[in-house]
Order: structure tokens, then sequence, then C-alpha cells
């Protein structure tokens, strides 16, 4: 582990001797110096690659009638858009971890109290929108200087998209803030090239075919596919209903790096000066090689000690002493943005790259013998589980788990059961490793030869009393509408089979949505009665949240499920209210 941060002010850049910055990045979260947040990661990457980087973490901004106030009073000051000076290359800025609306607001459209990625846990510290503030910031102080943009805010209003929170379809987020480049994914590749690209002078608007980012353009691409016009898209007439809802699945059809077309997507069609927001086929995922070597970058896993007098930042609770083994994930949840965002594809570490990161993770203040995950966006989807995976790909004509399991799908929990047994001889001074990424349980069930041996090994020595698991709810129609095909009750049994059988008491926690388009009162009373069945009274109840790049907002927007074309019941307010209002009783 580094004790060394990258630069955020010009007296840490004076003291490497750097009299400017190859590339400065501008961040929606507090500098946290750990893999598991967006800008330090890409950060580390761009050093090691030999690149002067340097961040600003939430920046003040101008403020005016209808924005967001000043940020809390403390011992914190923001700092200023200006403070690294002008970067060599170019600037880069994300809003965060989060879609800074998703920070901000709950699924009631309440303003939140708080903010996990902020010093001591306060909002305030970035503004609503945020990649279309920071971006406007850095052209007032630096007109000629590239701007590209990134992360999960980027990625998911990458195109046009149903904005929950203005109730209409805005443009792409590239048109509305004017950067150069879009990077889509997870952008360690396309970043790389375009560093790359810019540092042997090659102008920021030539650099227009990198795999896995959108940019601007006054023509189509002879090869792109043309996706419906956001004027035929952003009305609420069933024409345009129908055609936001093909759109998107044009869209998904097109998210394999092995067989996606370029695709344009057409602004001012009716206009004399038609533009148009190009998407390059989505960049190949990283191999384990590639993995392990970005994981094990010196990063800090700290947060900055300008945030102690705050308080600190509380995300880093959260995965401080965690390891990433995976990415990527092939569940198909209608409700999930992973697949928009890190792709289907899944990609890991290897076991030995993850005992050296957990042999560093006991030299850290704090550690005390525990390590917190080891997992990705589902922890037993580790490894590639067919041919086309392997390969960085992914079948474009079905899923993988639903509406039945593919038969080219090959469940091996065995890598992961080997990695996780490595770890417990990495160190005599862990303890303990437990798994709190999500457990995809219908999979457990589908490997014949480990799923087993996995589920007992999870019981006897990675769970803390309560494993939480997300079967959302229990009517077949409800579940078919989140891509989902249910099994909830089958695991329960199991688990508490296995558990009696080792002597052990520990329960289940189960994650539940309400509201889901498709679920009506009588689909949520059933619901009910089923818990009510196994004596259980949830206090993990979510209110379905319509946020950009799901398959669930496309429903929740059209009130139909794009893959069949047939209608769906979509709650209304009132009755999303009354809906978790029941499952609480």
């Amino acid at each position: 582990m580094s004790s060394k941060f990258l630069p955020i002010c010009r007296a840490d850049m004076d003291e490497r001797g750097w009299g400017e910055c190859d590339f400065i990045f501008v961040s929606g979260d507090a500098y946290v110096d750990h893999p598991s947040f967006g800008a330090p990661l890409i950060c580390r990457v761009l050093e090691d690659e030999g690149y002067k980087v340097g961040i600003i973490p939430q920046p003040a901004w101008t403020r005016g009638p209808g924005q967001n106030p000043s940020p809390p009073e403390g011992s914190y000051q923001a700092p200023s858009i200006t403070t690294l000076g002008r970067p060599r290359l170019a600037f880069l800025a994300g809003a965060g971890n989060l879609d800074s609306m998703v920070a901000h607001y709950t699924a009631a459209k309440r303003k939140r109290s708080d903010d996990a990625y902020s010093p001591g846990g306060q909002a305030g510290f970035r503004p609503d929108r945020a990649l279309l503030r920071y971006v406007e910031e850095i052209r007032r102080a630096y007109k000629q200087v590239p701007v590209i943009i990134g992360g999960i805010e980027a990625s998911l209003r990458r195109f046009a998209h149903y904005d929950y929170w203005s109730d209409k379809v805005r443009r792409s987020v590239l048109l509305d803030s004017k950067a150069d480049i879009l990077v889509y994914g997870m952008g360690e590749r396309a970043i790389m090239e375009i560093a790359q690209r810019l540092a042997q002078g090659e102008p920021i608007e030539e650099i227009d075919d990198v795999a896995g980012t959108c940019v601007r353009g006054q023509e189509r691409p002879p090869k792109a596919l043309e996706l419906p016009s956001y004027e035929t898209v952003k009305g609420g007439d069933p024409a345009s209903l129908r055609a936001y809802a093909e759109h998107f699945m044009i869209c998904r059809a097109n998210g394999d790096p092995l067989k996606g077309r370029i695709l344009a997507e057409p602004y001012d069609s009716d206009g004399p000066r038609q533009r148009w927001v190009i998407q390059n086929p989505p960049a190949l995922p990283l191999d384990t090689a590639e993995l392990d070597r970005i994981y094990e970058l010196p990063f800090t896993r700290l947060s900055h000690p300008i945030y102690d007098g705050a308080g600190g930042i509380p995300a880093l609770k959260e995965v401080q002493f965690s390891l990433v083994s995976s990415r990527g994930c092939f569940g198909g949840c209608s409700f999930c943005s992973i697949t928009f965002h890190q792709g289907r594809a899944v990609q890991s570490r290897s076991k030995e790259s993850l005992v050296r990161e957990a042999q560093g993770l006991t030299a850290l203040p704090g550690f005390k013998g525990y390590i917190h995950d080891v997992g990705g966006p589902t922890a037993n989807f580790f490894s590639p589980p067919c041919d086309i995976q392997r390969a960085g790909g992914f079948c474009t004509h079905r899923e993988c788990l639903f509406p039945a399991p593919c038969p080219e799908l090959r469940p091996d929990h065995g890598p992961y059961l080997e990695a996780l047994a490595a770890l417990d001889r990495a160190s005599p001074t862990i303890k303990k490793i437990f798994i709190r990424s999500g457990i995809r349980f219908d999979f457990i069930a589908l490997d014949r030869q480990k799923g087993r041996e996995f589920l007992e090994t999870l019981c006897r020595s990675h769970v803390s009393g309560q494993l939480r698991v997300a079967p959302e709810h229990v009517s077949a129609q409800v579940l078919h509408a989140m891509g989902k095909t249910g099994g909830y009750a089958e695991f329960n049994r199991e688990f508490t089979e296995i558990n009696k059988a080792l002597g052990l008491k520990q329960y289940l926690v189960p994650y539940l949505i309400s509201g889901h388009p498709a679920c009506g009162m009588e689909e949520a009373r059933e619901l009910e009665r089923f818990l009510k069945g196994m004596g259980f009274i949830p206090d993990q109840v979510q209110d379905f949240y319509p946020t950009p790049g799901t398959l669930s907002t496309v429903m929740y927007r059209t009130g139909m499920d794009p893959r069949s074309g047939e209608t769906l019941h979509v709650p209304g307010e009132k009755e999303r209210r009354l809906q978790r209002e029941l499952l609480r009783k």
C-alpha cells in the first residue's frame, strides 16, 4: 500500500516538482484513494502509464436561482476548479460513484439529508446533474482545454434517456454538457488510448473511433446503425413511447464488445443543422492479468487527511477492508444498470492477486482481522460461465438465466471456492472473511457439482449471522418483468437445513422491491402473505426507483414490456406508497 496521495493542490505539485499536470480529474466524490472509487482508479491507471495526474474532489460551483445551496459550513472547504491550474492534455470529469440525482433524492423525490461520499456524510458538496455543472465550470475557466466525461452518470445518460426527477426524456449528456468525448462503461482501455493519442499530438476532435466512447458528429458514419431520433422518442404519445422502447432495445442488443455495431442517434433531425451522438462499440473487458495489475496499483486505501476534521468519508467504511474479485454481471435483472455500464461478461482476478491484496490490508491502520467482502456485482459470478464470455462477449438474443438457463451455461463455483480457500491461508492475522456482495441463489442451485459445497462453505465460514439475499418478489408476473425466475423458498429451506446441521443460528435477510412495473396491489398482497407465512417482517423494502439505463425504467416510462410489446400495469405514486406500507406492516 502506498502512503502518498495524488496531488490535490499546488503544494502537492510543487513537492513533486511539477509545473503542470497532464490530466486533472474533477470528481463529484470526495477523494478516497481506493479502487472501489472510480476517479482514483482511473487516475492511478493513468499514473501507472507515466502521466502526471491530479484530482479536484467536489469543487465549488457557481450558484444561482434554483441551484443547490452552498455546501455546509465546517472544517473542510471545497476547492476551486482552478486549484491545479491548466492541464497539459485534458480535464476528466465524473459525477462520482452514484448518479448525482440518485445521490441527492430518494425514490419519493425527497431531498436526502446525507451523502456517504462526502465529508462527514453531509449533503451539499456536489450539484444536481453534476457533470453538466462541472464541464460548465471547466469551460468557463479554460475554454480550449479538452474535456472528457465518464463514470456512471455519463455512462447511463449517454443517449436520450428518461429522467425520473423531471419526468421527461432528456438529451444525451454529451450534448448537454458540451464535453468532447464521453467514455462509457469501465473506462480503463478507452482512457489509456485517448491519453496516448493526445500525448502524441492528435487533436481531440480527431479522436472519434475509440471503443467504449461516444462523440458528437455532423454526419452519420456509413456503417452506423441509426437509432430513433431524440425528437421521435421524447414525446408521450403511443408512437413516441414505442419508439423509446425500440431505442432502448437496439442499444441493449449492441452492448456486446465482439458484435456490437456503431450506433448513431440523430438530433434536430428536421432542422438545417442535424447533429449526431455516435457510440463506438464497447471496449473489450479487461482480462485477469490486467485486472490484477490495476487493483494492485499503489492505492493508500484511505480518505485524504483533509477530511479528518469533518469526520472522514462514510462510504470508505463499507469497502476499506474488502476485495473486488470480479466485474460484470450476467444476472439480467431488469431494474439494474450494471449491464448497461459494466456489461454482462464476467471478468475475475487471480487468487494470487487477491492474496497479495489481502496481505496488504493487514498492514492498514484499523485492520482488526476481518475482510468484509470478496465479491463484485454478484459475488458468486466469479468466472465466465460459457465460451462466449471467456472471449469477452455475450449473447445478444437471449439472457443467461432468464426465462430459463441457457443450455451453454456452465455453472462452476470451484474457482471462487479456491480463491476463498487461498485467502483463508493468506495471513495468520486474518481472522475471518465475509461475503457481503449479492449472492444469486438460483445460480447456486444450477451448479450440481459445487453448489452445495459452496453454500455449506458460505454458511460455515463466510456469514456473520445474517446473509442478505435479493429475491425481490414472489409473484410470477412481477418476477418475469424483473427478469428473474424465483426459487427463494427452496433456497431458504436449504440454507436453514445446512445451518441446523452445522449447529449455527444464521438467518436470511431478503431484499425486496415494491411498486415495480407489473406489480399491482394483488401482487403486493401475494408477497405480504408469503412473508407472513415465513414469519418475517422485512426491513429491507425498496420502493422501485426509475433510474437511467435500466429495462424497468423503460417499462415505467412506456407502460409496456419492450421485450414483447405487452402492456404492463405501472403503479402510480399513491399505489407505490400503499404497496411499500403493506409490506412493512
